[in-house]
């Protein structure tokens, strides 16, 4: 018998699909940094970012294409306007670069162990060694300008120890009383790294938007993203430990939007979902219950704000319909 073509599975599609439209949303990002960038180091950083993104997409394209699958929409030149000027300062340029290398570091890696197909494989595959040389990069370049704060540091253990007591009732109401260990105090860094980040971006949309609905919904964003910052914190002081707030970035007086309404719900309907599955991680880490109290109240919380952004884009005819099953109950009608 001769080789039988091997059809996309359901994983593959999936992959493809949501690499495809994320990585369409990302250059927009780049291509405005790009256009305005003054520090040549941070320049060749993202212009690498810009170019990979860009042979990823054509990749994608051309297996779409011989599967006769149809391509995406996706965001392209008439989502971001190269001629206004900028509204973010270089720094967060390279913040968003260093952010982003950590969040498709963890999909490509979750994404490989699902694929099949060798072409894909090798997509995916790649993907994952050039986003990580990139987040080195950009991590590099963060640390030689001093502007990375590491996470903090703790008394180096004498010995082994193991858990003598069982948490009671009043300590997973009212918190414990033990100090947090190292597995703790890294997810609250990060949770706070993260959503500093996201502010400043979130700042920044806020300021350049001229959808009233979009600036509304951007304001829950900004309040949500302070209140988990406020919250892990307290949680950083109460260990006698400085309050973190990593990452210090700009936002420029500029109130002309390089981005359309539609990528800027987009951009944060994606950041959502990264919330998620990083308090997630923070969740299943955290042996204080307090703590995990907190991770599982804040999950709820954007649970919901994600549907309000998710309802803004449906309603707005600018969410695309992920490929979908044949609904066999019609036919059967």
């Amino acid at each position: 018998m001769g080789n039988q073509p091997i059809r996309l599975t359901t994983a593959e599609i999936s992959a493809l699909w949501t690499t495809y439209i994320e990585s369409s949303a990302m250059r927009c990002f780049y291509l405005h940094f790009i256009a305005h960038l003054q520090d040549q180091e941070i320049k060749l950083i993202i212009e690498e970012a810009e170019g990979f993104t860009k042979k990823v997409m054509n990749e994608i394209e051309q297996i779409f294409h011989e599967e006769e699958f149809p391509v995406p929409n996706g965001f392209t030149d008439t989502d971001i306007d190269l001629s206004a000027p900028a509204f973010y300062s270089d720094v967060f340029a390279l913040s968003f670069v260093y952010r982003g290398g950590q969040m498709t570091i963890k999909y490509y890696a979750t994404l490989l162990s699902k694929m099949a197909r060798k072409d894909v494989y090798e997509l995916v595959e790649k993907c994952l060694i050039q986003r990580t040389s990139i987040y080195k990069k950009s991590l590099n370049l963060m640390l030689s300008k001093g502007i990375y704060d590491r996470p903090p540091h703790i008394n180096t253990p004498m010995n082994v120890e193991f858990i003598k007591s069982e948490p009671t009732l009043m300590n997973i109401w009212f918190g414990d009383s033990r100090p947090l260990n190292s597995l703790e105090i890294s997810e609250l860094f990060f949770s706070i790294e993260r959503n500093c980040i996201g502010l400043v971006l979130i700042m920044g949309l806020l300021q350049v938007s001229k959808d009233q609905e979009v600036k509304d919904y951007l304001k829950k964003g900004k309040k949500l993203s302070l209140k988990q910052i406020e919250v892990f914190n307290r949680f950083v002081k109460e260990n006698d430990e400085f309050p973190i707030y990593p990452v210090k970035v700009e936002v420029t007086n500029s109130s002309t939007s390089p981005f359309s309404e539609k990528l800027i719900l987009f951009i944060i309907a994606s950041s959502n979902q990264i919330g998620l599955t990083s308090l997630s991680n923070a969740l299943s880490v955290s042996m204080r219950q307090d703590i995990a109290l907190k991770y599982t109240l804040f999950i709820g919380e954007i649970l919901k704000y994600g549907g309000e952004g998710l309802k803004l884009m449906i309603q707005r005819g600018w969410m695309e319909q992920p490929p979908q099953s044949i609904e066999r109950r019609k036919l059967y009608e």
